[in-house]
């Protein structure tokens, strides 16, 4: 198909397009009844500061307050100080900025003139002020610095949204006065010098033209040449070191994932490309159909985001980034909308949804900006033939890997590839678990980065479902994919790690048919005995036999100093308690290991989940932090551990009734699922496992 379009930001047209242009206008009507469409004077900080202390939750903001200087937590506290109010101004000119280009958008659909003057008085009102910002002063020693903001890569973003609303109204037709034109002329011009300049010092002085930053610079400028009409400056821009063809190939790693390995800044890349395609198009350049040198393409990195998502259409949190939070909803349905409306890309549409669903639940109710600009004017709409089922799917370069079986509602997500450089974890071999109904064992993404927990438990090993050895994270390293094999029948994965831990081999065995998963994780340890432990973090408790503990925590080892090379020096101690040990069944196999059985709710069903306890394991619940949206609202893990050279941790999942597993001998496993003929698996040093 072609991806050519017109006016890609648009308002668009049709019934459903009204009525979702009519909500946002009652969003407009509300803030103007407030006399909240103000410009703050300050310059804003860094966003991610806007977390309480105690509960690790972000604070809140509400874009109908004119200013602020105490901040609530959703738990009831008070935040004061000059950092929270930093953060709020961040929140507060991208909620105005946004504004601006909201009130656009509603004139352009058809609406009262009144809209296009707010728009307008934003436009202009921000141009006026931004000389008047300093370079800010109070800016992080490694941040790029801007004006608005502590750091250029906000700027640079909040400027797109401003730039993309001074064009809309100029393609309806909006005329600016000869004051006003210079008033812009000006705050273009400072803002081209400042993203030049920053572009420099990435990819000629730093060497890193790869970063996310360059994206969003990228956009800026770009949306800068549109605004002037400088066609010849934005194809040098395109064509480039570091430009948008450049930053693609680099950027992007061949298998159509963003380079560092998280969900969050694909998508975030991914927004920067489709601005700088979308200005590319108003000179008759097409970048929708671009490629990178190994192939990279926005169509690509599209399809990349629906294959990722859950059966929900919920993005997992690979590596830094937010598990749910409403402006990354916002970011979500952004892209999810282009990718339904330019590629047809009938995946997208449950992210869409989802994207939407969250918003509604963060309180924004029914004002779908996204869906007016960019898709076909209302998220109810259903696009395309529906959904077929998706199958298996590897990400060699990037190291995920999807196992999906037609007909299991069960399916699942692990990760063995690179660190992930700054916004990498240490979790190497990690195991998300699906159910068609949602994710039980999602990887809980990040707090915002000023809060402490982003070192002392989101990043860390014991955080993920993966092997920790005596409460000691895993150094930053990569794993490999050994074997790799999908047919309509089953998905076989085997996942190596050499380089966690100094003498330790890590081996996870993942088989997943249309009734089960078998998930075989081997510990092998060259040197003395440890403490080897197995941790899967559910976001509901298990229902199992159990007896409570009292007294007793398990301890975990948080890297302090470190050098230079990143080798830990020091560490601190946090105890994580636990409240119960789970009591197998009586029934054992020839080998001594006995099964239990645990349970999880998943929609109207359940998930089995079938532990073989081996003598001188142990099955316990601890108490651990929540998610990255609330931390404070401590969730269930089940850690199963023993004290040993060698651990080979056996688990079967099924929707439904249990599987009955014995352990046969040392490389062989027996499950019979209720009503039917019992099945042999053996684990192979050459092959991994075999299922008969």
């Amino acid at each position: 198909m072609s991806t050519r379009r017109e006016n890609v930001a648009h308002a668009a047209e049709g019934a459903g397009a009204l009525e979702t242009a009519a909500l946002l206008r009652q969003d407009l009507d509300r803030l103007l009844a407030a006399g909240s469409l103000v410009i703050p004077q300050e310059p804003g900080g860094w966003w991610h500061q806007y977390v309480c202390p105690h509960h690790h939750t972000e604070l809140v903001f509400r874009d109908e307050v004119v200013s602020e200087t105490v901040f609530a937590c959703p738990h009831g506290c008070s935040m004061e100080g000059e950092a929270y109010r930093g953060a709020w101004l961040v929140f507060k000119h991208q909620s105005l900025a946004r504004a601006a280009l909201q009130a656009a958008a509603v004139y352009a659909a058809g609406e009262n003139v009144r809209y296009a003057e707010v728009a307008k008085e934003l436009i202009v009102g921000y141009a006026r002020q931004f000389p008047l910002y300093p370079v800010h002063p109070d800016a992080q020693g490694w941040m790029l610095k801007g004006r608005a903001f502590h750091q250029a890569l906000t700027e640079a973003i909040w400027s797109t949204t401003l730039i993309r609303a001074y064009l809309l109204l100029r393609d309806q037709g909006v005329l600016f006065d000869a004051e006003e034109q210079a008033a812009l002329d000006v705050f273009f011009e400072l803002l081209a010098t400042s993203m030049a300049e920053y572009r420099h010092i990435l990819i000629h002085e730093r060497n890193n033209a790869e970063s996310n930053y360059t994206a969003w610079l990228n956009a800026s400028l770009s949306c800068v040449h549109a605004a002037r009409g400088e066609q010849a400056l934005l194809e040098a821009l395109i064509e480039g070191q570091g430009g948008f063809l450049h930053h693609l190939s680099i950027g992007v790693k061949p298998d159509q994932l963003e380079f560092e390995g998280s969900t969050y800044y694909h998508v975030f890349v991914l927004r920067a490309y489709l601005i700088v395609a979308e200005m590319a198009q108003r000179f008759g350049l097409d970048l929708y159909a671009a490629a990178g040198a190994e192939g990279q393409s926005l169509r690509g990195m599209l399809e990349a985001v629906a294959d990722l998502a859950d059966d929900q259409g919920a993005l997992p949190a690979l590596h830094d980034g937010p598990l749910a939070r409403g402006p990354y909803a916002r970011e979500i349905a952004e892209i999810a909308e282009q990718g339904l409306a330019i590629y047809g890309i009938v995946g997208l549409a449950p992210v869409r949804r989802e994207a939407y669903r969250q918003l509604a639940a963060a309180g924004e109710g029914e004002a779908q900006l996204e869906a007016l600009l960019y898709g076909k004017g209302t998220a109810a709409a259903v696009d395309g033939a529906p959904s077929q089922p998706r199958s298996a799917r590897l990400w060699p370069q990037s190291g995920f890997v999807l196992g999906r079986v037609a007909g299991n509602p069960l399916s699942f997500l692990a990760d063995f590839g690179e660190h992930g450089g700054s916004h990498g974890h240490y979790d190497k071999l990690h195991l998300t678990l699906m159910h068609s109904a949602g994710t039980l064992t999602p990887d809980f993404g990040m707090v915002p980065y000023g809060s402490t927990m982003r070192r002392t438990w989101f990043a860390e090993t014991a955080s993920h479902n993966t092997v920790s050895l005596g409460g000691y994270s895993q150094a930053q390293h990569e794993g490999r994919c050994l074997r790799y094999e999908a047919t309509d029948a089953a998905v076989s994965v085997w996942l190596q790690s050499t380089d966690a831990y100094a003498g330790c081999k890590l081996n996870r065995h993942l088989l997943l048919t249309g009734e089960w998963l078998l998930d075989w994780f081997q510990v092998e340890l060259a040197g003395e005995a440890q403490s080897i432990e197995w941790w899967l973090h559910p976001v509901v408790p298990p229902v199992a036999a159990s007896e409570p503990v009292e007294g007793q925590v398990f301890p975990l080892q948080i890297a302090g100093a470190k050098h230079a090379d990143g080798e830990a020096t020091s560490f601190t101690v946090v105890e994580l308690p636990v409240t119960a040990r789970y009591v197998p069944s009586v029934q054992t196999d020839g080998l001594g290991a006995a099964q239990l059985n645990l349970t999880y709710p998943a929609g109207a069903g359940a998930i089995a989940h079938t532990a073989l306890v081996q003598p001188g394991d142990e099955i316990v619940a601890v108490q651990t932090p929540g998610d990255s949206v609330d931390p404070s609202r401590a969730l269930t893990a089940v850690l199963h551990r023993r004290m040993g050279t060698r651990a080979d941790f056996i688990h079967v999942y099924r929707a439904g009734d249990p599987v009955a597993v014995k352990r046969v001998s040392a490389d062989r496993v027996s499950l019979t699922v209720p009503g039917a003929e019992e099945k042999m698996v053996q684990l192979t040093q050459e092959n991994g496992l075999l299922f008969k």
